[in-house]
């Protein structure tokens, strides 16, 4: 634990090449630092999208896991793409969840991951609540440290520098886990090694007035944190993930039998580096009724090591203690990418409190965290912004609106509520140093001082200014949003009509086709790429994307005009007077217009 945060020393200089996404990462090195590079092979053969961010930390010890991370200038840490995992002597592959056929956008380090990965960093005022960005100031601390376990230790520390002091005395100053109840002691491990699952179920849920780091070692892990699992019945409750050591133990018959008993320093011993010692398990296992194996390793046997399936480069010891494990436990495993948005169940506290548990299930059902918030009337404001994003996602923005507000009453400056409300003006009185509020308040170049990497802020920023007729400077921006987030549907699409625009068709072709391969669900990214195979004398591939079009939003008034006058070009007249028909409904005077026209002509002809 004390290895699991740390500046970076010699790191193995690589280049490696994603193939799902058909991109190229390399840790390269300059005068003793390391960075992390990505680029692409662009439309004319050159490198394209290149970024390169420097190795500021490390997360993990690299017992399994070594994942990189960036720190900006204003203090936020990014999750670097490429990671090392130990299996088959070290091996580079993607961070979990970058393994897929598109770039994902930078990944900051929430401070939910900073609390099990590191000891207690300092973070500026006014970003200690839900919604808040994630941001490090002053020196971060390297490694979990005493009082993770320990508590505060200034005045253990003082006696113990202070001459005469008993060593009784100096003990008391600090808490020792040892003297706790088992169920305090498991709590101590448990508020890291304790995940039911890596996807947001929610798993669980910091309790709201609680800052990111206020636990304390010896209180009830309930007063800080509540956790969430799968209904009963689940085949999910059998995955084996990277952060399931507690999750698994706490299935396992020894546990549940040791009646409260076994802990996890009954085999751990939280000041070294574990150790395998079968002469625990003879502590209950003294004789057996028959001799059912020569071999004396209990562990190897009941608690196999296995590859994990959220991490899936990964092999790690699973805690769930069996007479036969599954066989096969080592077999290379797909990424995971599946969501999970059905119902959860209080695993820990059970039952749990009735208004976290709607909390926890109002994506679903907001209608019961609405009613059980009428029933409480909670004076915390995160209850009403969890009710408003759930309306929001159920598609009831009405409701969405009202909740937002009852949660800016109780706390006027709340990112998550500020974040959701339509009053720009209000925004830019509160936005501060947040870039996504000037962001959401339309101020693209501010929110961009702020985070020169917010892609989406380039886009909309390039948008204005090529309705300015500014389309170079428009231009520019487009290609700093892919810069940052190479697959953003919307930037590929906009440099598409730039590069169209100034009559570079090909390149133009080559940006919208990727708009449609990330977005195959949007008509207008089909209709300008079929616009474009059009102009570039292509009328197959350009009808194939019309009709691509049409599939999505068959009273697309554009695109049947547009199919038709190819199909009239080709000599097919019915075809086309059939897609003409439609184009005459359009809402669009000028679609209706040129629609008429062209049924005029094929029937004059």
């Amino acid at each position: 634990m004390a290895r699991s945060f740390y500046k970076p020393g010699p790191i193995e200089t690589i280049r490696f090449h994603h193939r799902p996404s058909d991109t190229w990462y390399a840790v390269v090195e300059r005068a003793g630092h390391y960075y992390q590079r990505r680029w692409r092979i662009g439309y004319s053969g050159r490198e394209t999208v290149v970024q390169e961010q420097s190795i500021d930390y490390v997360m993990g010890s690299g017992n399994h896991v070594r994942t990189y991370l960036h720190l900006t200038e204003r203090g936020k840490l990014v999750e670097l793409p490429l990671a090392w995992y130990a299996e088959n002597g070290g091996t580079w592959a993607m961070n979990p969840g970058h393994d897929r056929d598109y770039v994902l956008p930078p990944r900051a380090i929430a401070y939910e991951c900073m609390f099990c990965h590191n000891s207690y960093p300092s973070i500026p005022a006014g970003h200690d609540t839900p919604g808040s960005e994630p941001i490090y100031k002053d020196v971060l601390p390297e490694g979990i440290g005493c009082r993770r376990c320990h508590g505060p230790g200034d005045n253990h520390e003082r006696l113990a520098q202070t001459a005469g002091a008993k060593v009784e005395d100096v003990r008391k100053a600090i808490l020792n886990p040892a003297h706790l109840s088992k169920d305090r002691q498991m709590e101590v491990c448990m508020q890291c090694h304790l995940e039911t699952t890596s996807l947001p179920l929610p798993h669980s849920i910091v309790k709201y007035g609680r800052e990111p780091f206020s636990y304390q070692p010896g209180e009830p892990l309930s007063d800080f944190m509540l956790f969430y699992d799968y209904p009963a019945g689940s085949p999910r409750r059998d995955d084996f993930e990277i952060a399931h050591s507690a999750y698994r133990l706490r299935k396992s018959r020894c546990f549940l039998e040791s009646k409260g008993a076994m802990t996890c320093t009954t085999c751990h011993d939280p000041h070294d580096v574990p150790r395998t010692d079968n002469g625990v398990c003879s502590q209950c296992h003294a004789s057996l009724p028959v001799q059912h194996t020569k071999a004396t390793d209990c562990i190897s046997c009941h608690m196999p090591k296995r590859r994990t399936q959220d991490v899936v480069h990964a092999v790690m010891t699973d805690h769930y203690i069996q007479r036969r494990p599954p066989a096969n436990l080592l077999a290379p495993l797909k990424e995971r990418l599946e969501t999970y948005n059905g119902k959860v169940v209080p695993y820990y506290p059970v039952p749990g409190d009735p208004l976290y548990n709607a909390v926890a299930n109002a994506k679903t059902q907001p209608a019961v965290l609405a009613a059980e918030i009428a029933k409480q009337q909670p004076s915390r404001p995160e209850f009403y912004v969890e009710l408003g994003e759930a309306w929001l996602a159920t598609g009831n923005p009405r409701n969405a609106t009202a909740a937002f507000e009852q949660a800016l009453k109780r706390k006027p400056l709340m990112p998550a509520a500020l974040l959701n409300t339509a009053a720009s003006e209000l925004l830019k009185q509160n936005a501060g140093d947040d870039p996504l509020l000037w962001y959401q308040a339309g101020e693209f170049e501010k929110a961009l001082a702020l985070d020169p990497d917010l892609a989406v802020a380039h886009n909309e920023w390039g948008e204005q200014l090529a309705g300015a007729g500014q389309m170079q400077r428009a231009e520019e921006e487009f290609r700093a949003a892919l810069r940052s987030e190479p697959d953003l549907p919307a930037a590929q699409s906009n440099l598409g009509h730039v590069l169209a625009e100034r009559g570079d068709l090909p390149q133009a072709a080559w940006y919208f086709e990727r708009a449609v391969r990330r977005s195959p669900k949007d008509a207008d990214a089909h209709l300008n790429y079929a616009a474009t195979l059009r102009g570039l004398n292509r009328p197959a591939e350009a009808l194939r994307e019309f009709d691509a079009a049409l599939k999505i939003r068959p009273n697309f008034g554009l695109a049947h005009l547009n199919a038709a006058e190819i199909l009239m070009s080709q000599g097919n007249a019915a075809a086309a007077h059939v897609h003409l028909l439609q184009a005459v409904k359009d809402p669009d005077p000028e679609i209706r217009q040129r629609a008429t026209q062209r049924l005029n002509e094929s029937r004059t002809k």
